[in-house]
């Protein structure tokens, strides 16, 4: 039942915002709303950008939706610049709501110096790196997190002479720690891969090292994480921390208000703690519970944490939350197709990364659902389905 929200301001025209508009008018909400998108492309998603789109199958990743026949009102190219109660302050003038929407994502976090520095966040970002990854180009890439990875593969698939620089001792270190890292160090073959090292400056030319070697680049990719949009919220009178700080239900602390999406850290009941998701699967689910809380009705987001990445020819899926864990079990040899397992003190299992093993993380999904315990014995076996080592 919709409760005193006749116009619903969304701030950020991602696949969360845009679904949270979907998930309004698909609750029957008849009233105003205004979607602010700060980049003048009509909404798109984001994941092909460093997939389908930076190896060229593919020029766009554009979202099916008809704004205008759905009756949204979308400010493309304007930005958000600060909030009070009832009114958002855009770079294009005041505007009023009574229901707000705050789904501004993230942004990437660069590195110290006066060169060249691609990112790999938007639309423009992709196709601006796209040019630069031809035959004998030399690629410099900081980080070997998941973009990383992902950048790193459509360079070498371009024919570009690549090097990857990553202050931990281990690609994907920061995701999935180092040991699971460590499995992957052989995908890197036929590239400069560069543990342990860290970087002073992004210079012309390419990346200064710390200790003065200087890498030489026509091109410096920067993949070391990103932060929440959320700098225009300092003076508002919300709760932020690692993003906008929300109960179960999306709602934030300002009267009238859900955050959804890369932004939202939201109190999750299944972990017993405030989690913070940057992928797909969480900007995909969430609005419809962000829709719901900001109508008056009572739903509840408390997802398995989902995504996936696709790098060196390998298909990566993870559900759960590993940080829950206390131990880990793998399934099959690190030269083949194998998983890795976190469970907790009474084997329960809290997460899976499944690697070319698309079944285990299906299973797996639903068993940290379901909240079962493993028979580890079984589960070591890779032979052995997921779901028959359910105690």
């Amino acid at each position: 039942m919709v409760m005193n929200v006749n116009h619903v301001v969304v701030v950020g025209a991602g696949l969360a915002g845009v679904r949270t508009v979907e998930a309004l008018r698909g609750r029957g909400f008849t009233g105003r709303i205004t979607l602010i998108g700060q980049e003048r492309h009509r909404p798109y998603d984001r994941p092909p950008l460093s997939k389908a789109v930076l190896s060229g199958e593919s020029d766009t990743s554009f979202v099916d939706i008809d704004l205008a026949a759905m009756e949204v009102d979308f400010w493309a190219g304007v930005s958000a610049k600060s909030l009070r109660e009832g009114v958002v302050e855009t770079t294009e003038g005041e505007l009023g709501y009574d229901g707000l929407v705050i789904a501004t994502g993230t942004e990437p976090i660069r590195l110290p110096g006066d060169g060249p520095q691609h990112v790999l966040r938007t639309l423009d970002d992709a196709h601006e790196l796209r040019a630069m990854l031809v035959p004998g180009a030399r690629v410099a890439i900081i980080g070997a997190g998941w973009i990383g990875a992902e950048v790193a593969t459509a360079a070498r698939r371009a024919g570009c002479s690549v090097t990857v620089i990553e202050a931990a001792a281990t690609p994907l270190a920061t995701a999935v720690g180092t040991e699971i890292g460590a499995r992957t160090e052989p995908w890197y073959d036929g590239i400069d891969l560069r543990l342990g090292t860290m970087v002073d400056s992004v210079d012309e030319g390419g990346v200064r090292l710390v200790g003065g070697e200087f890498v030489e680049a026509h091109a410096v990719v920067t993949g070391i994480g990103v932060r929440p949009a959320i700098e225009w919220l300092a003076d508002a009178d919300i709760d932020l921390h690692n993003g906008v700080v929300t109960d179960e239900h999306l709602r934030a602390s300002l009267p009238n208000t859900v955050a959804v999406g890369d932004c939202a850290a939201w109190w999750s009941p299944r972990w017993r703690t405030r989690l913070r998701v940057e992928h797909w699967d969480t900007a995909l689910n969430a609005p419809e519970v962000a829709a719901a809380t900001l109508l008056g009705e009572e739903s509840v987001y408390d997802p398995v944490p989902y995504f996936w990445s696709e790098q060196f020819g390998h298909m990566l899926q993870y559900a759960g939350h590993h940080p829950a864990g206390e131990r880990l079990v793998y399934r099959g040899e690190p030269e083949g197709k194998w998983s890795a397992v976190w469970l907790t003190g009474d084997d329960t299992l809290a997460a899976v990364l499944a690697v070319d093993r698309p079944r285990d993380l299906v299973q797996g999904r639903r068993i940290i659902e379901a909240g079962h315990r493993l028979d580890t014995e079984r589960l070591v076996d890779p032979q052995v389905p997921l779901r028959d080592c359910v105690v």
